[in-house]
């Protein structure tokens, strides 16, 4: 192998004879002036006889490229010649010399290139594509930490240099996404990346709509040295269950970012809110205010009529009037209209039906606090709901304690956290006009996070409506099948992806990404590996409606084949045993209709019998 061609700084072409390229293989060049840089096969063709190369027309097949092959010996008519575009990984003064030789390198000559970090302290997402020659090279440490898996075949041995990702340049570059059409891998890499972040012990809140990232269940048939026990480092939480929002903690900016998920929240309804809160506030004790507001501004002036004719002699009553009345007095010219304190109550009221204020977060905090995995599990609308609340609340306890150190004051400690959920563009939506509570914070966290120790990982199958300051400040990208053509807008402005793998975008195969790392500064082309978990909905729908959802006739057909011969002679000594087995009433006419119908279709016999008839398995 060689190289070939027009050359610059920042790639060449290269030939060979003896073995085809392929796509993303990384090859050294032996350019001594230059420091022996890597290059990475970006495109690539073969041509033979049957199709010579000089009748083509392509951007590989220019006439320097014809010329230099003539000049190496290559019979462009008649020999078989692998062509490649590579596109260097270094930073060159001056283009590669024609002529110099290329070849696949070996291990030790790419290590500190690839590997960033030692397994055991980085997160090990899969494999690189293109260093599958590598693997035998490999020292035990790297060797089968990143299984593969294939549909068809289930989990295949480690073949290439591992994937690690250096969590540790995190504070210089923060922040990740994961990008993909449905079915390409986004939702199993995410499973993966929680998986190390779990194995790294770093506390992670995680927002589930879905109900499928717990960690319980394990891949099946995985090698018993690959398995991991992830009960312990994991904590999943029902919204509305096990954990909301109490309300006696919330001050009037919670209460507002609360009301507004329930609906849109208007500035006179703002400053309602603001002027009838108050700190410590119970619900019970906030709707009441609110529905006694409501009731003294809609009847005062009967109200006052009925103080004056001393309430019917009532004390108790003459009391409640002129508790209403004051509150009428007091507020009357800071909350606008009655409909507004109305609009206010429907939203509150709506918010305590779906359970939101049952709870605390405690058991949230307490898995941070505990370097936990914490998922949060409920209808999207709620995570919103729940997700800006925790997510805002933490990370003011967070800056609390790290500003607090800075200045000698003390604060309570709290540990540095991630962030992380799929359908990323429902919590942070790229429309301002659509309603998102955890916007705000999200994007907060996205500018300036990193100082406080504080990441964002987001999943979504539509970057083009996730939230714009967000996704330029994601620093890492992980990008898997995309289709839409917006979508592709979107990477190529946020990526440093060229137009080969934009082009190689629609057809990636599942599980296969591209990574865009501002820590690494170039792309890199991975295949996930097999996660040690799995999601509870991994089951095939057809094999669950095979296994759950057999019809009673069926259920009663497979039940009848073990009791036969059956008949007259014996139908009500089956009858219990069968009732009980299929736990429903059956009736002999029933009974006799299944076994009528398996005569029709074959499947047994029937013979008239001096006692009756009789049914039973077929002879032949």
């Amino acid at each position: 192998m060689q190289i070939v061609g027009h050359t610059t700084q920042q790639e060449v072409y290269a030939a060979s004879r003896q073995r085809p390229f392929r796509i993303n293989e990384l090859l050294l060049i032996e350019d001594k002036v230059h420091n022996y840089p890597l290059g990475e096969v970006v495109e690539t063709q073969s041509f033979n006889r049957y199709i010579p190369l000089v009748t083509e027309h392509s951007d590989l097949v220019d006439r320097r490229v014809r010329e230099n092959l003539a000049q190496l010996g290559y019979d462009i008519e008649a020999d078989t010649i692998h062509l490649a575009r590579i596109r260097i990984l270094a930073e060159l003064v001056s283009p590669v010399s024609v002529g110099i030789a290329v070849r696949v390198p070996a291990f030790k000559e790419i290590e500190d290139f690839l590997i960033p970090r030692d397994p055991d302290t980085g997160l090990v997402l899969g494999v690189i594509r293109g260093t599958e020659e590598l693997t035998s090279g490999l020292p035990a440490n790297l060797t089968n930490v990143a299984l593969l898996y294939q549909k068809d075949k289930g989990v295949l041995p480690q073949r290439g240099i591992p994937y690690i990702m250096d969590h540790w340049t995190w504070p210089e570059y923060p922040h990740i996404g994961i990008f993909g059409g449905s079915g390409s891998g986004k939702s199993f890499a995410l499973r993966v990346l929680l998986e190390e972040v779990m194995w790294q012990q770093l506390p992670a809140l995680v927002l589930d709509p879905h109900f499928e990232l717990s960690f319980t269940e394990a891949f099946p048939d995985l090698p018993p040295p690959y398995r991991e026990d992830f009960a312990r480092r994991s904590t999943v939480l029902m919204a509305g269950r096990d954990v909301g929002i109490l309300f006696e903690e919330l001050n009037g900016a919670d209460l507002l970012a609360l009301l507004q998920a329930a609906g849109e929240v208007t500035e006179n309804m703002n400053n309602a809110i603001q002027t009838l809160h108050h700190r410590r506030d119970s619900f019970t004790s906030f709707s009441n205010r609110l529905r006694d507001l409501t009731q003294g501004l809609e009847e005062e002036q009967d109200l006052k009529r009925r103080l004056r004719e001393d309430a019917g002699g009532d004390p108790w009553e003459k009391r409640e009037i002129e508790r209403i009345l004051a509150l009428v007095a007091k507020y009357k010219d800071r909350v606008g209209h009655v409909s507004t304190l109305r609009a206010i109550s429907r939203r509150l009221n709506r918010l305590h039906m779906e359970r939101v204020f049952t709870s605390g977060i405690e058991p949230i905090q307490e898995a941070i606090l505990n370097r936990r995995l914490v998922v949060v599990q409920g209808p999207i609308w709620f995570l919103q709901v729940l997700g800006a609340y925790v997510i805002r609340k933490f990370y003011r306890e967070r800056r609390q304690y790290q500003d607090a150190e800075q200045t000698g004051e003390e604060a309570p400690k709290f540990p540095p956290f991630l962030v992380a959920t799929d359908e990323a563009h429902n919590f942070a939506p790229r429309s301002p006009e659509i309603p998102a509570p955890a916007r705000s914070i999200l994007r907060t966290i996205a500018q300036e996070g990193r100082k406080y120790g504080v990441f964002l990982l987001l999943a979504s199958q539509r970057p083009a409506l996730l939230e714009d300051t967000i996704t330029a400040q994601l620093n890492t990208k992980l990008i898997f099948r995309t289709i839409r053509s917006s979508d592709l807008d979107v990477i190529r402005e946020e990526t440093d992806l060229g137009p080969e793998e934009i082009k190689r975008l629609p057809y990636l195969g599942s599980g296969n990404a591209f990574v865009s790392s501002a820590s690494v500064g170039r792309t890199i082309a991975v295949r996930i590996r097999v996660a040690k978990t799995v999601s509870p909905h991994s089951r095939h729908p057809f094999l669950e409606l095979r296994e759950d959802f057999i019809p009673p006739e069926e259920k009663l057909r497979k039940a009848l084949l073990q009791c036969l011969p059956l008949g007259d002679f014996n139908f009500d000594v089956h009858l219990g045993a069968l009732q009980q087995k299929l736990r429903r009433q059956i009736s002999i006419e029933e009974i006799t209709h299944c076994l009528e119908g398996m005569v029709i279709d074959g499947v047994i016999e029937k013979e008239e019998m001096l006692l009756g008839v009789e049914y039973r398995q077929r002879k032949d």
